[in-house]
C-alpha cells in the first residue's frame, strides 16, 4: 500500500457527501413535484371548459423619486369571444421602498357579464386594494412576487319585468400571490431590447364573508406562459397562453385563453 496524508480520504469523503445531499435534495424535489402534480389533477377534476381571449395594458408613470402611478386596463371576452365579459379598470399609487421592493394602494372598476335565467346584463364591481411586490433576479432571470389583498363591493341582482337590475352590494375579501419569472432571450449583459419569455402564476384565496362568493377558501388559479419583445427599456409586448381555473359554487370552469399585453414604463 502506498502512503497518503488522508487528503484523498477527505477530499473522497467530501465529494461522497455532497453527492449524498444532492441526490436527497432531488429526491425531494422529485416528491415535492409529484404531490403538486396529484393537487392539481384532484382540484382540476371535470370542470366545465371554455375559451376567450383578453386584451391587457400595464402601466407605470414616475412621478417623483420614490413615488409613480400604477395603471392597468384589461378586457375580455366571454366564451368563443361572443361578446365582453369583463373590462377591468384599475389605478394605484406606488411607494418604491428601494430597488427590490414597491408599495402600492389603489381602486378598481369592474364591469361583469351576468345571465340570471331569461335575463342578463352588467353588473358593476367596486375594489380598494392593497399590494407589496418584492424583485430580484437569479441568473439573467428576473422575478416578481407580488402579494395584493383586495376588499371587494360586488353587486348584486335581481330580474324584474325580466331586466337583470342592480340591487346594491355585497361584501367580499380575497388574497392573491403572484410570481412572474422573465428570461432574456440574448446574450446581452443588461436587457434593454430583444426576445423573452415569460411564465407566471397566481392563486387567489377568498377569506371573510366567503358565502357572497363560491363559499370556500380557494377561488381560482391562472397559470401564464409568454413570448415577448422589449422595444426599449420602457415598453414590452408579448402574447401567450393562460390557462384559468375557477372554482365555483356548483360548477368549475377550466377557461383557455389567448392573451395580448403590453407594458409601459415611462
Amino acid at each position: 500500500m502506498g502512503y497518503t496524508d488522508g487528503t484523498d480520504w477527505y477530499g473522497s469523503a467530501l465529494i461522497r457527501s455532497i453527492c449524498v445531499i444532492s441526490v436527497q435534495k432531488f429526491n425531494l424535489m422529485k416528491k415535492i413535484i409529484i404531490f403538486l402534480l396529484l393537487l392539481a389533477s384532484s382540484s382540476y377534476a371535470f370542470p366545465q371548459s371554455q375559451t376567450s381571449g383578453w386584451l391587457a395594458t400595464f402601466n407605470t408613470f414616475k412621478t417623483g423619486k420614490k413615488t409613480s402611478i400604477h395603471n392597468d386596463i384589461q378586457w375580455r371576452s366571454a366564451d368563443e369571444f361572443q361578446y365582453t365579459q369583463t373590462l377591468l379598470l384599475r389605478a394605484g399609487l406606488n411607494y418604491h421602498l428601494n430597488k427590490k421592493m414597491t408599495a402600492t394602494a389603489g381602486y378598481a372598476f369592474i364591469h361583469n357579464y351576468r345571465s340570471s335565467g331569461v335575463a342578463d346584463g352588467y353588473v358593476p364591481e367596486h375594489r380598494i386594494w392593497e399590494q407589496f411586490i418584492y424583485s430580484h433576479k437569479w441568473n439573467k432571470l428576473s422575478i416578481a412576487h407580488r402579494f395584493r389583498l383586495e376588499q371587494r363591493f360586488i353587486g348584486k341582482t335581481i330580474v324584474a319585468n325580466n331586466e337583470l337590475k342592480n340591487d346594491g352590494t355585497v361584501y367580499a375579501n380575497r388574497f392573491r400571490y403572484f410570481i412572474r419569472n422573465v428570461l432574456p432571450l440574448n446574450k446581452q449583459a443588461t436587457f434593454n431590447k430583444g426576445m423573452f419569455a415569460a411564465l407566471q402564476n397566481e392563486v387567489f384565496l377568498n377569506f371573510g364573508n366567503r358565502q357572497n362568493l363560491n363559499g370556500k377558501t380557494f377561488d381560482q388559479n391562472r397559470l401564464y406562459g409568454a413570448f415577448g419583445y422589449r422595444f426599449s427599456k420602457k415598453f414590452d409586448v408579448e402574447a401567450g397562453y393562460m390557462n384559468q381555473y375557477i372554482n365555483g359554487r356548483t360548477n368549475d370552469v377550466n377557461n383557455h385563453i389567448a392573451q395580448i399585453a403590453t407594458y409601459i414604463r415611462l
